[in-house]
């Protein structure tokens, strides 16, 4: 007893005891698990080993260098560029402000630190990814210094927020939501050519630009649409039942590309001509509807996970059903379906693959415009990973986003802090 306090004091003046002593007990812990250690290491070396060979010996990176624009915006006119730089900046100041909102406002189970490790880990790559993407693609000095610029302008209002955040008054951080859904609108307004600027007609659109219109718009659209269809076939009302019913069964039943080709046909004569002025917009209503279908099924096992006595709780503190819904049942609904609900996101931004079989020049039309050119066959490795690459970041953002989202509903930190 009298020398157990004596352990941690030795094994924090001996990090290099504490890392063999954590290696020992983690990978080797018995001779099974060190074989299958040093086997999956192995591999994983030689894996390594003979991807960066490739990628600094027989790559040719040029195919990327000299289509980086295409890539990022398809046929936008060079001229009009400039207002995707603008969305980016104040999307990059957005982002810098309500990170460092977020550590001005901790969790009741953080110590209310400014940078932690994992905003250390963060703004060393974001640096580094500013520094390196205009040396890798060749930039010119201007396209750099805005590069460079995005990347000082975020972290310096996340320095700035997360050091004087608290002083803001309660007014103005009730506002700070409301920035988002704003600037979204505003940057469709840019993109487009609205507010008095020339119109940009979407089948100039394309590469990673389209990607995310098209996979936002559609994320944004289906989750109010798949909450009112879960609630719809809960609903004890005949019709409304079974009408959620026919319809989510009939949209799983069908793939994805079938309601495309079905949707670029025929959906020009069920909505409005302004909604479907385009084949963009006829492609993001599919998007919408397919996963609206999907995400119903999430919030409805969510529903289901609700004990019945809260709503019978709530109605009989005199809350009306639609009230009781809103302020008892669907948040602990939707805090359950959560992880289902981004796992469901993530596969509708993977699915906008599939809108370059109608000929829309999404990330995956582009590459294989850029593939199809002389100039560039036998390159396809190249492109994959760099596809590969685009897409993981943004499914990792927003499978980051989605754990943050969990962390901050937990029931359990959210209770002791108040």
């Amino acid at each position: 007893m009298t020398h157990s306090p004596a352990h941690p004091a030795r094994s924090a003046a001996n990090p290099s005891r504490s890392a063999l002593l954590w290696l020992r007990r983690e990978l080797f812990s018995s001779p099974a698990d060190g074989a299958l250690s040093i086997g999956l290491i192995t591999l994983l070396l030689l894996a390594g080993a003979g991807f960066l060979r490739w990628a600094f010996s027989q790559a040719e990176w040029a195919v990327i260098r000299l289509n980086s624009t295409l890539f990022a915006v398809g046929r936008y006119p060079e001229a009009e560029q400039w207002r995707l730089w603008l969305i980016t900046t104040l999307f990059s100041a957005a982002a810098g402000l309500s990170w460092g909102l977020l550590r001005a406002y901790p969790r009741a189970d953080r110590r209310g630190e400014l940078w932690p490790r994992n905003d250390r880990i963060a703004a060393a790559l974001l640096t580094f990814l500013a520094l390196w993407t205009p040396w890798f693609l060749e930039l010119s000095a201007s396209i750099a210094g805005r590069w460079w610029g995005l990347a000082a302008l975020l972290l310096a209002l996340r320095w700035l927020a997360g050091r004087w955040g608290r002083r803001l008054p309660p007014p103005v951080l009730r506002l700070v939501p409301l920035l988002w859904p704003v600037l979204y609108l505003v940057g469709l307004g840019l993109i487009n050519g609205g507010i008095g600027l020339i119109d940009v007609h979407p089948t100039a659109w394309g590469g990673l630009l389209l990607t995310l219109v098209e996979a936002s718009l559609a994320i944004l659209l289906c989750f109010p649409l798949g909450v009112l269809l879960a609630l719809g076939r809960r609903s004890e009302l005949p019709l409304l039942r079974w009408g959620s019913v026919l319809y989510i069964e009939f949209i799983r039943g069908a793939p994805l590309i079938t309601l495309l080709f079905l949707g670029q046909n025929i959906l020009g004569f069920l909505l409005p001509g302004v909604l479907t002025a385009d084949r963009v917009w006829r492609a993001a209503w599919v998007l919408t509807l397919f996963a609206a279908a999907y995400l119903a099924e999430a919030v409805r096992a969510g529903l289901a996970a609700v004990p019945g006595g809260q709503l019978e709780a709530a109605r009989s503190l005199g809350l009306s059903y639609w009230l009781a819904m809103q302020r008892v049942v669907l948040p602990q609904a939707l805090r359950v379906a959560l992880p289902a609900m981004v796992g469901q996101f993530i596969s509708l931004l993977q699915d906008t693959t599939l809108l370059s079989l109608i000929g829309l020049m999404e990330l995956l039309g582009i590459a294989r415009t850029v593939m199809a050119n002389p100039a560039f066959l036998g390159r396809n490795g190249e492109v994959y990973l760099t596809l590969a690459v685009l897409f993981w970041i943004c499914c990792a953002a927003l499978g980051l986003g989605s754990r943050a989202l969990e962390r901050r509903l937990d029931p359990h930190i959210t209770g002791s802090s108040r």
